[in-house]
């Protein structure tokens, strides 16, 4: 599984790595100047407030840029996108269904009790219940049995082999929390008021709901290299994409990931800091939510896509920064494919340049015109609502009678977890980006009977080919088997891919250090955050 949401911002160029975009307006940065010295504290703005931090249903940018510097994972994704070991301290995998880990000694959680493979065991066994209904479920579902097999030592048996189990130990799937806290806190775990009691740099100081949430420095953290620099952090609720914007230029917030993008011009002259951008595995997409409808019809699809401007939406939606997407995936995630996969992928891509004329015969043909479709749209920021207008300026352009329902964030986000709520919804935009470095982490997302197949789109020789790739371990099999399947997605367009754009955060004026790059939702990015000299 991967992640939605409603608002703004994040994804990687679409064809550049670090160094190596095709859009001179911007620059992806690896590291931001060193840090100079500590700091006692530094406030950081987050665009809603999270509903839980409890690591079972993390799986947006709200808990999870909190929860990436206060818990633990098995291992660790790096802003390169590399995974390492971390409460891990090494793992092997002697059958293809059976991992072994071996658990890293002396680490303590923030109440100073020490770790335990009882503790992994009973973390990870949380994702088999159906009772916790964890929004991780899918990356358990090949596991047959979590057990302590020596002092330090856990072994995961598989149903049958899974190459992206072990990936996701780097991700919320494989977070650590104490056994006994989970026992002790019950419903109130993750919770304002039971917080979490994890092994991070940080850990959980206070939940105001509706207004902030503060982690203090973990002085028995067990990792020296990322030991936090600053005492504390307070994350500040900003919801108004202006009142963030303002926040940043005043210095009442030091920084803030998702920066909104109809101020990157703002921002990035600004005195009051800088603004920087990072690698992304982000995608926005439409997802065609209703097939039983007009969008039911793959000529309308495609003629969609072809009669949406994309370009125009990357230069009037997302501030000229990012490209058109002729993928569902960012090219970074194939970094472990062999390159002639890789190229092979580019050239065999099915691609929808932007064509109104084609689109609307295509349409035509369909026999759709004048039926209704609906969009639905959040206000949280204008990239959402210009996007939207242009899609359903799209829809008008093939024949479609398209009606846009706006919805409030709170409700937009149960578009993503409530089948009820998407009920007579055609469309709707995300923000999805991938947990891990390979592109079955989408594509596990379109299988038949998947929650995040929101459509319920189904075809059997894509379900084939992406549970090949699952049992799949060698590197160009398993390219090759999601190559199958990516063109089998883009031919078919279940969602519609519009645009990528990189990370952006924005650094004011008083600190430094951070690593600008999606893997912030997993990385304890605000413990190398100090002071600026």
């Amino acid at each position: 599984m991967a992640a939605v949401l409603t608002t703004g911002a994040c994804s990687g160029t679409a064809h550049s790595d670090i160094g190596g975009s095709t859009n001179a307006a911007y620059q992806l940065t690896d590291r931001t100047p060193a840090p100079t010295a500590p700091l006692d504290s530094f406030s950081w703005s987050i665009f809603a407030e999270p509903t839980s931090i409890d690591y079972a249903y993390a799986f947006d940018y709200p808990p999870n840029q909190i929860l990436s510097n206060v818990c633990e994972s098995l291992l660790r994704w790096n802003p390169d996108l590399t995974t390492s070991p971390n409460l891990a301290s090494s793992y092997r995998n002697p059958t293809p269904t059976t991992w072994v880990y071996k658990i890293r000694p002396h680490v303590r959680f923030h109440d100073g009790t020490v770790l335990t493979a009882h503790d992994v065991v009973t973390s990870l066994r949380r994702h088999l219940d159906p009772a916790v209904g964890s929004a991780w479920a899918t990356s358990f579902r090949n596991v047959k049995s979590i057990d302590q097999s020596g002092e330090l030592e856990v072994t995961v048996r598989l149903k049958k082999p899974d190459s992206t189990f072990n990936q996701e130990m780097a991700a919320s799937p494989g977070t650590v929390e104490s056994a006994a806290t989970l026992a002790e806190e019950g419903k109130d775990y993750g919770s304002p008021k039971g917080g979490v009691n994890c092994t991070g740099p940080f850990s959980f100081g206070s939940w105001n709901p509706g207004q902030s949430l503060v982690l203090k420095k973990f002085d028995g953290y067990w990792n020296p290299k990322l030991s936090a620099k600053a005492g504390q952090v307070t994350f500040v609720f900003l919801s108004d994409a202006t009142t963030r914007v303002s926040a940043f230029q005043s210095g009442e917030v030091d920084g803030g990931w998702m920066v909104p993008t109809d101020s990157y011009a703002q921002l990035g002259s600004s005195r009051a800091g800088k603004l920087y951008f990072g690698r992304n595995t982000t995608v926005a997409d439409e997802v065609v939510g209703d097939l039983k409808g007009p969008l039911g019809d793959t000529r309308v699809r495609r003629a969609l896509l072809m009669a949406i401007d994309r370009e125009g939406i990357v230069k009037a939606g997302a501030g000229g920064v990012g490209e058109v997407a002729d993928s569902l995936v960012t090219d970074n995630v194939w970094n472990g494919a062999p390159a002639a996969t890789r190229k092979a992928l580019l050239e065999d891509l099915p691609r929808y340049p932007y064509d109104p004329a084609k689109a609307k015969k295509l349409a035509k043909q369909a026999g759709v015109r004048g039926q209704r479709i609906v969009i639905a749209s959040s206000p949280l920021d204008s990239q959402s609502t210009i996007t939207t207008q242009a899609v359903a300026q799209a829809a008008r352009d093939i024949g479609l009678d398209p009606k846009i329902d706006t919805l409030p964030p709170e409700k937009y986000s149960t578009l993503f977890t409530d089948p009820a709520a998407r009920k007579g919804i055609d469309l709707f935009l995300t923000f999805w980006y991938t947990s891990i470095t390979d592109p079955l982490d989408m594509y596990t997302s379109l299988e038949a009977g998947a929650s995040t197949n929101y459509g319920g789109w189904s075809n059997r020789d894509f379900d084939k080919a992406v549970e090949q790739a699952i049992g799949t371990y060698e590197p160009a099999a398993h390219a090759e088997a999601n190559a199958k399947a990516q063109r089998i997605a883009l031919r078919e367009l279940p969602w519609l891919p519009l645009h990528t754009q990189p990370v952006s955060v924005f650094l004011g004026n008083r600190i430094t250090g951070v690593r600008p790059s999606i893997a912030y939702l997993y990385y304890p990015w605000a413990a190398e955050i100090g002071a600026r000299g």
